[in-house]
């Protein structure tokens, strides 16, 4: 067996043990991790691996090293990771990803999930990437360039036109929706929208900068919009998603907590109180 044959085998175990942590079965989910070959876009090894004392480099350049369940550097001194799989694996499951969609990713960094999303949207369909930072974007229109169906663009995600979308995968904290994000999901379309505060993770030498929060999955069905909690969320914070405004109310939202009760969208902010899980100005998350 040659070396890309055993390395094919290598990620085919890692995507069996990514489901298996999950506690998902979707044959779908796991080919695409078992296909997209990670090290193509981390670059070449050894690679910074993050642990609860800081960056610790692989010990060689063995692209076997990144088949584990690791959050690994892209750019370690400002706290940028490549995401850690298995939090990305029900995300995706909730996404719904089908063959023939549109799915816009915000925050694609160097383009490993968004050519995990380009997998499952398969040759019918298209991804569009969209990363603020500039060599990371670049990174990830090399790093994809040999991936037929997706494009990536350099800009704010938070306000970058786009065409209508039936999955919209935000990969950076926000404090609050964009109008985009909702005004272009196709009806049946599903937003995952993770909703983060400001702290600081892990508390340790080398540490990455991290916003907790929680994610939604958000289904347009017509003019309403149905909300669902998918998981807790530890993620870098979104560039042009935060303001102080409403950093404090979904502060105030978690202190209080019943997030998972929450089941619409809807996008007036005049509800009333005792229905309201967080209330923006023209949007609120609520319980029925």
């Amino acid at each position: 067996m040659d070396s890309q044959q055993e390395l094919a085998k290598v990620r085919r175990a890692y995507a069996r043990r990514l489901m298996a942590l999950a506690g998902i079965a979707n044959p779908g989910i796991e080919a695409a991790f078992a296909a997209v070959e990670r090290e193509r876009y981390l670059g070449p090894g050894p690679w910074p691996i993050l642990c609860p004392a800081g960056y610790v480099a692989t010990p060689d350049d063995d692209p076997a090293r990144v088949y584990a369940d690791v959050l690994i550097g892209i750019i370690p001194e400002r706290g940028l990771n490549n995401g850690m799989p298995s939090y990305h694996v029900p995300l995706l499951a909730s996404a719904g990803i089908r063959a023939g969609d549109h799915v816009v990713h915000i925050g694609a960094g160097v383009g490993y999930y968004t050519a995990i999303m380009a997998c499952l949207a398969g040759p019918a369909g298209r991804v569009t990437g969209i990363e603020f930072d500039a060599g990371l974007a670049a990174r990830a229109a090399t790093n994809l360039s040999n991936v037929g169906n997706v494009q990536v663009l350099q800009g704010d995600g938070f306000s970058m036109p786009f065409g209508p979308a039936d999955v919209i995968y935000v990969n950076a904290g926000v404090t609050h929706p964009a109008d985009i994000w909702l005004d272009r999901l196709n009806d049946g379309g599903r937003l995952i929208l993770p909703l983060t505060t400001e702290n600081i993770w892990p508390p340790a030498r080398g540490a990455a900068i991290s916003h907790y929060g929680v994610v939604f999955r958000i289904e347009r069905a017509g003019d309403e919009y149905l909300a669902a909690w998918v998981s807790a969320v530890a993620l870098y914070p979104c560039e042009g998603g935060r303001d102080d405004a409403s950093e404090a109310r979904l502060d105030a939202a978690f202190q209080k907590g019943g997030w998972r009760r929450v089941t619409r969208l809807y996008r007036t902010g005049d509800l009333p109180d005792e229905r309201c899980w967080l209330r923006g100005a023209r949007w609120a998350l609520a319980y029925g």
